[in-house]
């Protein structure tokens, strides 16, 4: 066990130095995106139920792709405002939140029209040719941004994929005129998971998706129509306007279509795209249109001198509690302060390897998370205590008092991840940062307290000179 705990803490130092931790927008700024929501249809009013569905409906794609500190909120009538914690620098975060908020994701299978295979060989050809091009320029982009070339450089290349992109998005709605839709929509899905295709060797994805029974029906009768189509008919699948996808139907399916109540999306996906997609299709398509208004960068919102202040006390708060339970409960009480040192070093590299965004809530949700585990070193010291007054022996007495402890230990423990998870659950933003750091924090003060506590007590019990009454508690 003792080799268990050094080679822990020797893993956690090594993530802690190559994979430092990420600091919330508090803390260090980042990025805010202003987004406007809106109708083409004259006769719409967005409300601020409306709104508010905007607002729900970013917040689970933001929160799906990782970036689970951002801050969403309303402002004003129309608007929708995210913050994004991070420098300036980490682009790709920005853009990816700026495709989730603006994409409605609005789902259609469609089906291929009579005597449309030449058009639409035609603009499958031009596809092909432009999604190739596209992924050239997007990789020539990224080595030069590796390679910190020359700002000119950079826009002449970002320029090009721009204007590949507009194409590409030009021929994918060339393509879905040539298909007529059908009564089956992404509210017919039950679950989006992206994965790699088999045969790509992980270079290209996939989307699997699950119908609902009524979807999974209507599927059916869908590659019904098509099955064996002579004229090579294709079923489409059209994602706000543009064509993502075309897959013919075997001649097999004929009699019943493809049952099962489940399909594949492929397309060429990155990881990333296959990503993305997968979160618009899973939380659902927006109720109206957003677009981006505005895109800069923030500040700290607390300020470097209230950070390093809020630190200081906790850091003061907890020198005096270690403090406290050396002079209180003597050997017991430093060996929690050295069990309370590997659980600190074990928490912060949790955070690192998850990870973890730290906010200010979320350091207050770790330093509570820290009175949780001095409260069962507490019961155990107690118990021990008790056991020792009762005569017995000091062996006997600190196994009996991890004994006893456990109960009372794990009951208070589950009851606060119990509130942490309908925390997490219900909460967003910055109370789900508290939740996720105190929940963190309560399932590995359950393992330094019974676990490494117990195994180093154990071994200074291995030294005669530290078997005496007077270093567990006070003279009779």
């Amino acid at each position: 066990m003792l080799a268990l705990i050094l080679a822990l803490v020797l893993a956690a130092s090594g993530l802690l130095t190559y994979k430092p931790l990420q600091l919330g927008l508090d803390l260090q700024g980042g990025s805010q995106l202003t987004a406007r929501t809106f109708s083409d249809d004259p006769a719409v009013v967005i409300d601020a139920d409306g709104l508010n569905a905007v607002k729900e409906v970013v917040r689970r794609r933001i929160d799906g792709l990782g970036l689970s500190q951002t801050t969403v909120q309303v402002a004003g009538k129309d608007k929708i405002i995210v913050q994004l914690p991070g420098s300036g620098e980490q682009q790709a975060d920005l853009d990816r939140a700026a495709r989730q908020i603006t994409q409605k994701a609005f789902l259609q299978f469609t089906v291929q029209q009579a005597d449309s295979t030449e058009q639409y060989d035609e603009f499958n050809a031009q596809r092909a040719r432009l999604r190739a091009l596209l992924s050239r320029e997007l990789a020539n982009l990224q080595g030069a941004e590796d390679t910190a070339l020359n700002a000119a450089t950079l826009a002449q290349s970002r320029e090009r994929a721009t204007s590949l992109a507009v194409e590409l998005d030009a021929v994918e709605r060339s393509i879905a005129t040539l298909f007529d839709s059908r009564a089956l929509t992404g509210e017919d899905l039950s679950r989006a998971i992206a994965a790699p295709v088999p045969e790509s060797n992980g270079l290209s994805y996939q989307l699997n998706l699950t119908f609902t029974p009524k979807g999974g029906q209507t599927f059916a009768d869908i590659t019904k129509e098509v099955a064996g189509d002579p004229e090579g008919r294709r079923i489409g699948i059209v994602l706000d306007g543009r064509s993502i996808s075309e897959a013919t139907v075997g001649a097999e399916f004929r009699a019943a279509g493809i049952t099962g109540g489940g399909a594949r999306i492929t397309g060429n996906f990155s990881e990333a795209e296959a990503r993305n997609l997968e979160v618009q299709l899973q939380v659902g398509s927006l109720p109206y249109d957003v677009e981006i208004l505005e895109s800069r960068s923030v500040g700290a919102s607390l300020g470097a001198d209230n950070v390093r202040r809020s630190l200081a006390a906790a850091l003061s708060g907890l020198l005096l509690v270690a403090l406290f339970m050396v002079v209180v409960y003597r050997l017991p009480g430093v060996v929690a302060v050295i069990a309370l040192s590997i659980y600190a070093l074990l928490n912060l590299s949790v955070y690192a390897l998850i990870p973890v965004v730290l906010t200010l809530p979320g350091i207050a949700g770790f330093i509570l998370s820290f009175g949780m585990a001095l409260d069962a070193n507490v019961l155990i010291s107690e118990r021990t205590r008790e056991e020792l007054r009762a005569g017995n022996s000091l062996y006997r007495s600190v196994e009996a008092g991890f004994n006893r402890a456990f109960s009372s230990i794990l009951d208070g423990n589950v009851t606060t991840l119990i509130s942490c998870v309908v925390l997490g659950y219900l909460g967003s933003g910055l109370v789900r940062g508290f939740a996720i750091t105190l929940g963190i924090g309560v399932a590995l003060s359950m393992f330094t307290a019974l676990t490494c506590s117990r195994t180093l007590l154990r071994l200074l019990l291995m030294y005669s000179g530290l078997r005496q009454l007077r270093f567990f508690m006070a003279a009779r």
